[in-house]
Order: C-alpha cells, then structure tokens, then sequence
C-alpha cells in the first residue's frame, strides 16, 4: 500500500508537468483529458481527488438569543431545582413534545437508567435482559445495582435486540427487560411487551438516542413501565450532560422523584419521615434545563431534517453491491437517526478489509465509523463475575453457565461490518448526502485496485 500518498498541491503541479510533456510529444486533447480523468476519479487514499472537500455541519449549534436567559440564572444564584423553576419548566415542556404524562430530569441517561432500575425493583441477584449492541452505560447501570446483564442476540438488519431470542435467555431470576432504541432505531416493542407480560418482567426503554423516533406512531420511550433518555453534548438535544425518564404512573414517577432527590418524599408519597426510602442525588442543574429549553426550539426542525436525508441517502445506496442500509424494524414508523448505519459486505468490494474501506471513505472527504464492538465481551464483564459481591450473589454453577452461554454470534457478525455515519451529517442539505453515495460507488468501482494497494 502506498504510504505516502501525493498532496492534492504535488499532485496538481506533477500532474500539470505531465499534461506539458504529452501536449509537446504530439497527444490528442482527447488524450489529455483521458489522462485528467483517470487521476481525478482515482481513490483520494491512491492520491486522487477527493469527493468532498467541504466539512459537513458542526454539532451542537448555539442559539445566541438564549444567552440572556442563561444569564438570569447565573445572576440570580438559584442554580438549584430546589430553588429555580427552570428544571420544572423543562420538565413539562419535554413531556408534551414526548406525549408523556410525566417526566423527570436527571444528571445524565445513565444516572435515569440507575433510577429506573431501582424504583422498578431490580435489585442484588436479579437478572436483567440487555442488547449487546449498545453503548457500555446499558450494561453498567445493571452491574451498578448488583444485577446480572443477561445479552439477548441482535438482529442484524435492524441493528436492535432480536426478540425471538429472548425467551431463550429468561431464567427464574430475571426480573426486567432493557431493549435500547440504539442508533435512534426503534425495537420491536410489541413482541417485547408480550413476552414481558407473559413473564411478568417490567421493561424499561433506554431511549438515550431516541428522541422523537416513534413505533406504532407513538414516541420511543413512552412504549414501557419507564424510559430513559441522554442529553450528553453529542445528542440531538443536548446540554454537555443531563437526562431524563418519562412514564405514566404517578406512583412510580413520585418514587422516581424521591430517589434522584436524597430520598425525600414527592408528590403523593406517605411523609412518615423525613427520607422516607433510599435515595442518591441525581438531579439536574437549572443551567442545563436551560440550555435545553433553548436547543428544544430547533429539535423537530432537525429530526425533519435529519429524517428526510436519511430516506434519501437510503435510495441512493442501496442498490449499491455490498452495502446494506438498516431497516425499520416492524412496527416502527419514525427512526431519530442518532447515527445512520449500514452493513458492509467486504465480498462485494474484492474482500476489501473493512478497515481499509473506511479509510478510503475518510480520504474521500466523508468521516465514518466502525461502531460498537461486541460489549458482552468487554473487560468489565469478567471484572464483575470476579468480583466478591457477585460471588456472593450468584452461585459459582450459574457463573460459569453464564460464561459458556454469552455468546451472541449475529451481534459479532454485525460488529465486523456496521459503518456509521453521523447525526450532524444528516443537517445539511441534499447535495451532502449526493457526495456521500459518490464517494461509496466511487470506492466499490476502485475495491480491486484498493484490495491491492
């Protein structure tokens, strides 16, 4: 492989010195131009023209006109929910946009994770049934409570937890479900919910990159007992950090209320003491609530946005040999495209590595990634079963049943070939999406000659 590839400068100015000595030893302006073209629809990584030179949008965007806004808070001292209104005010704002009867605001997604498992009642030597293909904190929040994260199989084209594996995996300790709405891509909830109704397990929807993706025409993370979201600094509204939980019960929302704020009772919860249950101190700050008062203003103009370039960079690669766009998943009506995703399929390319394919994507301008890697084989799975409390917890017979039955082989296929691209390449216009697919029939027309390089 060429390590040192021509600078676009170098390789104008060699290729002007080339274009002189053709035009002197007598070529034919069609020859010329041949010439031209043949280098300039070479591989950017091979030393041609990239396909785009442009940077696709920045994320996240400020609104300007919220700065005074911040400021009052700043100024008055009451950065606290216990002494601002601006968490409330968020609260009931997010919970309309949602069509949720109640939300609460929390520090993070993973932080309104740990109070949904608690108040739910998911407790020490419980098993709780995850996806593998998720980000780290849907296995760490069951760890934290001193529960077993059992992997469900991920169904490969749609990227979620395959639901005809679960009941494989249910054991006389499992006690919750925890599909993830990964990518802002729907599950399947209905079979989830019957399966979890049929089992009497409780679900609880991590939709921390869900906001507005919808199933059955209703909106992720009010399909459940509970559902979580994230507002981290990458997220479709986002505040550095924060969270929140959405449900429909009064009586679990209070207790969620309760826990996040020390314990103290909340709405109809009995005052028989001062902290009437455990609790921990998850609350947010006014000054993230807002900030995503502020970023609320742009998020239905986004995901409009963000939808229709998705359905339209989907019709112009998927006809394309060895690249497979994720589909919906049935019953899903609506993704958030927190991430747009595909399979690629090396055999197709001349069995160009993956690796190397999306090298050549990058040279042409398009920044991607390879995604999560298989989680129910990170290190921190080992590191809990070796733990004392775990030990205790559960027997070493179940351990080792656990050891030998993690094994989720369609979620490592998916691993070996998911691409991504991400959310703020969906903002621009229609034109960003025309450079994406150039750039990746650019590359399946040149896999031979890269598969050499």
């Amino acid at each position: 492989m060429n390590t040192n590839p021509l600078s676009r400068r170098t390789f104008l100015r060699r290729s002007s010195l080339g274009l002189a000595g053709l035009a002197l030893a007598g070529h034919s302006a069609r020859t010329l131009a041949a010439s031209i073209h043949a280098n300039n629809t070479s591989p950017a990584v091979l030393g041609g023209t990239p396909v785009r030179t442009a940077p696709f949008p920045s994320w996240p965007v400020w609104n300007t006109s919220a700065e005074e806004d911040i400021l009052d808070i700043l100024r008055s001292g009451d950065w606290y929910r216990g002494r601002g209104e601006t968490v409330s005010t968020f609260e009931e704002q997010y919970a309309d946009l949602m069509g949720a009867k109640r939300c609460l605001a929390t520090a993070s997604g993973t932080t309104a994770l740990l109070v949904a498992l608690h108040v739910l009642g998911i407790d020490a030597g419980d098993e709780v049934l995850v996806p593998p293909y998720t980000f780290i904190a849907t296995c760490n929040v069951v760890f934290w409570t001193k529960a077993l994260p059992v992997f469900v199989d991920t169904d490969p084209e749609t990227f979620t937890m395959n639901p005809d594996k679960i009941e494989e995996r249910i054991t006389d300790r499992t006690r919750a479900i925890l599909p993830v709405h990964i990518l802002g891509l729907p599950a399947e909830m209905d079979k989830i919910n019957a399966i979890a109704e049929k089992h009497n397990l409780v679900v609880i929807e991590d939709a921390c990159q869900a906001w507005l993706a919808e199933y059955q025409g209703k909106k992720c993370g009010t399909l459940a007992d509970l559902g979580c979201f994230s507002f981290q600094n990458s997220k479709h509204l986002p505040s550095g950090e924060g969270g929140a939980i959405l449900g429909e019960d009064d009586a679990i929302m209070d207790r969620c209320h309760a826990f996040h704020n020390c314990g103290r009772p909340h709405g109809n919860m009995p005052r028989t003491s001062t902290y009437p249950m455990r609790g921990t101190n998850y609350r947010m700050t006014e000054m993230q609530a807002g900030i995503l008062l502020s970023q609320m203003q742009r998020i239905q103009r986004d995901a409009d946005r963000r939808w229709e370039n998705a359905l339209y960079l989907t019709s112009q690669i998927e006809n394309i040999p060895g690249v497979l766009p994720y589909k919906l998943t049935r019953g899903a009506t609506r993704s958030a495209y927190h991430l747009y995703p595909f399979r690629y399929k090396k055999a197709f390319f001349h069995d160009l590595p993956r690796e190397k394919f999306l090298d050549a994507l990058r040279a042409e301008g398009i920044p991607c990634s390879g995604g999560y890697g298989p989680q129910n084989k990170d290190g921190l799975i080992e590191e809990a079963l070796s733990s004392r409390g775990f030990k205790r917890l559960f027997s070493e017979q179940r351990l080792q049943q656990y050891r030998e039955q993690n094994h989720c082989p369609d979620n490592d296929q998916l691993c070996q070939e998911a691409v991504w691209f991400s959310q703020r390449m969906l903002l621009g216009p229609r034109r960003d999406m025309d450079d994406i697919a150039n750039a990746l029939r650019k590359i399946h027309e040149h896999a031979e000659q890269l598969a050499q390089a």
